[in-house]
């Protein structure tokens, strides 16, 4: 059994945004999340190459996944800088970290190595994002969505999908799509969250109401690679980094 990544004791920054209001577009209020013994990625082989499109047709094509069909993702309309690759690490991050460039719309998960795996990503649009630390402390196969009381005050439609109606039943239009993972800080729910998302033209965006979101070719990918209680840091500022050289 791996040993899980301890949270560092730097606060977590929120500035002056409301958590409760900030990330009610993707809030669940109450996950009932698979939370296993991920193992703690291994060194990578080397040499590492960027994606072919060969590589690329496997990676982004339409599968079935627990009785769900996840559409093919047509990588060939995005920006190629977005498509899930490795690259070297410029995040200065410990093995297993994960670390969001919000300015850069960049994901990584840090590798052993001087490696990360680095993940193209969505994001809350101006007025709802944050940044700070925390832990992946749930996680969850296909989620059901249950927007807020705050979000379903702006959007009184989505009353039919409140807590009180049980929320809206897993699928692929579902906006919390194929995996979620649930961040906590000194043992409470955050509200933010890395979850799936069917509309692959979103990412390098800013969208959504707060959370990361990827496309679910890429969140079952990470899903499976990272590891127990995981730390997570966002940053507002850029941190750079380049892709490994075919």
């Amino acid at each position: 059994m791996t040993e899980p990544i301890h949270l560092s004791r730097r606060t977590f920054v929120f500035g002056s945004l409301s958590i409760a209001s900030g990330l009610a577009g993707c809030a669940t209020t109450d996950p009932v999340a698979q939370n296993f013994m991920a193992p703690v990625p291994v060194p990578s082989q080397q040499p590492v190459e960027t994606p072919q499109d060969d590589e690329l047709v496997k990676r982004y094509a339409s599968f079935v996944d627990e009785g769900h069909v996840i559409p093919a993702v047509p990588y060939q309309k995005m920006d190629p800088k977005y498509y899930r690759q490795r690259v070297i690490d410029p995040t200065g991050e410990p093995a297993g970290t994960v670390v969001v460039d919000t300015p850069e719309r960049f994901l990584y998960l840090v590798e052993p190595g001087g490696t990360a795996m680095r993940y193209g990503v969505g994001i809350g649009r101006t007025g709802f994002s944050w940044e700070g630390e925390g832990i992946i402390h749930w996680r969850q196969h296909w989620p059901r969505w249950k927007p807020p009381s705050e979000m379903i005050a702006r959007k009184p439609e989505l009353e039919k999908y409140s807590v009180a109606n049980g929320g809206m039943n897993p699928g692929i239009d579902n906006p919390l799509g194929a995996r979620a993972l649930y961040i906590f800080q000194n043992g409470e729910d955050t509200l933010y969250r890395l979850h799936g998302s069917p509309e692959w033209f979103s990412i390098g965006k800013a969208t959504s109401s707060g959370c990361v979101r990827l496309v679910n070719q890429d969140v079952i990918d990470l899903y499976e690679r990272v590891p127990y209680h995981a730390r997570i840091v966002v940053h507002q500022s850029p941190i750079g980094g380049q892709a490994l050289p075919a």
